[in-house]
């Protein structure tokens, strides 16, 4: 390959998001699949994949997890490079964490509506609205917006890090507002919302769900709390994305409906094979299932990219990681119990 054509794949980096070299070869099939394997070994690599991620990159990954797994993972390793198959904000995570280390990710413009969609500018306009106000801002969101978080949360530890916080201080909860409306509920905390919600699983039917439940009588619904409250207030489970998996695996029907990102049932039908899976309906009557565009533009062809030429990488400005770093730790400090 020459220098010529490399040079011009990494100039189309911030638009393209990942490299695209002119007449490279790539391994295919299981030589693919062994290429990544000999680049984790020859660069002291780690592959970190979410359950959302394509089968094929879950079935390579080191770690699959959810959010708050993966921090966890990103944390600990001690790899020299972590290959993030995720979105771009859970990547920035690692970073934040492991500065240390070389973090790629396959496809930068895997991005997340609920991190695009809310900033830090915005954040900080919100707390001069509201002085005195804590802000707890769901991991969903980008480096500046977590840098003017009091502290951060996942979908596994939102409830248990919202009922810890001092009750004489209002919150600002961003920037999902169904995870939002659905913390309120169960905590029993008034917050201040910010407007944003996740394209997924705002396309969740009510309407439609209700009738798949109508024709299998014995399923039980499970839905992530990114849902909407009608899709929310049918569900027989709400849970975290590794909450809904415990739950399928150990509940004793053998019929689910599943409301949530479709990448989840790959796994899901690994811990309970003997189980039926059922995709919850969406509004769009021309699809049947529900996917992460985003989560979906990782490829395993991508992935072998990124590991073997070290880009895109993940880079930081250290006040910036610093600040954003701080919120992390608090959620981090304050899950200890959580699995």
């Amino acid at each position: 390959m020459s220098t010529e054509k490399f040079d011009k794949a990494k100039s189309n980096l911030p638009v393209r998001g990942f490299l695209k070299i002119d007449d490279l070869i790539i391994p295919q099939g299981e030589a693919l699949v062994q290429a990544i394997l000999d680049l984790k070994k020859e660069k002291n690599a780690v592959i970190l994949a979410h359950y959302y991620q394509p089968p094929a990159i879950q079935d390579i990954a080191d770690y699959l997890g959810d959010s708050l797994q993966l921090a966890r993972a990103a944390k600990d390793t001690d790899a020299d490079m972590i290959a993030f198959c995720g979105v771009h904000f859970m990547a920035e995570a690692a970073k934040i964490l492991n500065p240390s280390k070389k973090v790629v990710l396959p496809d930068t413009q895997a991005g997340c509506s609920l991190a695009d969609g809310c900033s830090g500018e915005g954040l900080r306009a919100m707390r001069a609205k509201h002085p005195g106000a804590l802000i707890a801002t769901y991991i969903n969101c980008n480096a500046e917006t977590k840098a003017e978080s009091d502290i951060i949360v996942t979908s596994s530890n939102a409830e248990t890090i919202i009922r810890s916080l001092p009750e004489d201080r209002p919150i600002i909860f961003a920037p999902d507002k169904n995870l939002g409306a659905y913390l309120m509920k169960k905590t029993g905390r008034d917050m201040i919302l910010w407007d944003g919600t996740c394209i997924v699983h705002e396309a969740f039917s009510m309407e439609r769900i209700a009738q798949q439940l109508a024709a299998n009588p014995q399923a039980k619904l499970i839905a992530h709390p990114e849902s909407e409250a009608a899709v929310l207030d049918l569900a027989h489970y709400v849970g975290s994305t590794s909450g809904l998996l415990n739950f399928v695996e150990k509940d004793d029907a053998q019929k689910f409906i599943v409301a949530t990102e479709e990448g989840i049932l790959h796994e899901m039908q690994k811990r309970a094979p003997h189980k039926k899976l059922i995709p919850a309906l969406v509004f769009d009557e021309s699809c049947n299932c529900s996917e992460c565009f985003y989560m979906k533009r990782n490829t395993l062809e991508k992935l072998y990219l990124c590991m073997k030429y070290e880009l895109p990488e993940i880079l930081m400005d250290e006040e910036l990681r610093l600040k954003a770093l701080k919120p992390i730790e608090a959620m981090l400090e304050l899950s200890t119990t959580i699995k």
